[in-house]
């Protein structure tokens, strides 16, 4: 299944992220790939992942017929404030500078010619934009409209901050990537804008952020009644209220029963209840 945004870009329904894997991430690259999934996350930050060792899957995935042009490829700008020392680009530079750096150096980290999506990390601060932010977002308007990638998005952002995007960039974001807690309706008001807009929203997390979701009765008996595990009621949940889901399991039985959630049919009555489980 694929989703298409705004600007009529396609991306798989299903992602596999890549943080937080650190020396087995190209290993678990392959797996991902292997297991079905074709849609690939990572980011320009050492905290959290491994670009590198991305790329070093997807020379081997290449040398397996797998190319380049069957796989979507999505990484992050980071700013400095959410790097370490090993910052992949001159934090001294100005912004837009920096921004072009790290683009160019996810290029080379994951041996490719361009980008299927470029994703801001996440504002610069908790309210509203500032002036670094519409700086950041601008160079990556340039990279989107240069035609190096075909979408450009935003992660860790509020309702109010996409709000304000939407009205005031020049290139609006085609995706969201944002962790989804069942306590907020599963990022209601953050979807319905996306929704407004054909944005395509990704749901992170949405296991480990939502462990009493998981366990609670009503889950486990309808897990019981479709045959499927609560993992896969959820993510299944997910892609019926339009939400493109991540997993970054590291286990490839789980990856395999992760993207058969898209086999699965939940009724209006159930996506309902799961919407508001945790209300």
């Amino acid at each position: 299944m694929t989703l298409m945004a705004y600007n009529h870009a396609p991306i798989p329904s299903f992602m596999y992220g890549t943080a937080w894997k650190e020396e087995a991430t190209a290993h678990l690259v392959q797996l991902a790939v292997a297991s079905g999934f074709r849609a690939i996350d990572t980011a320009n930050q050492l905290i959290h992942y491994q670009e590198v060792l991305v790329g070093e899957a997807l020379q081997t995935l290449r040398k397996e017929g797998i190319e380049r042009d069957t796989l979507f490829l999505q990484t992050k700008f980071t700013s400095a404030d959410g790097q370490d020392h090993r910052t992949p680009y001159d934090a001294s530079a100005d912004l837009t500078t920096q921004v072009r750096q790290s683009f160019e150096s996810s290029l080379t980290h994951l041996c490719t010619e361009y980008l299927d999506s470029y994703v801001l990390h996440g504002p610069h601060q908790r309210r509203g934009l500032g002036e670094a932010d519409w700086e950041v977002w601008a160079a990556m308007e340039g990279l989107y409209q240069s035609g190096k990638t075909k979408m450009i998005g935003i992660s860790n952002i509020t309702a109010a901050q996409l709000t304000e995007l939407c009205e005031q960039a020049n290139v609006k974001p085609m995706v969201v990537q944002n962790r989804c807690f069942a306590t907020v309706g599963w990022d209601k008001e953050v979807r319905e804008i996306c929704q407004g807009h054909g944005i395509i929203y990704q749901g992170f997390s949405l296991l480990t952020a939502n462990r009493r979701v998981l366990a609670d009765p009503e889950i486990r008996t309808l897990a019981q009644r479709l045959g499927a595990s609560t993992a896969q009621v959820i993510f299944r949940f997910a892609m019926q209220i339009g939400m493109l889901p991540l997993t970054g399991t590291t286990s490839q039985q789980h990856m395999t029963e992760d993207l058969q959630a898209e086999q699965l049919a939940l009724s209006t009555e159930e996506i309902q209840r799961i919407e508001t489980i945790a209300l």
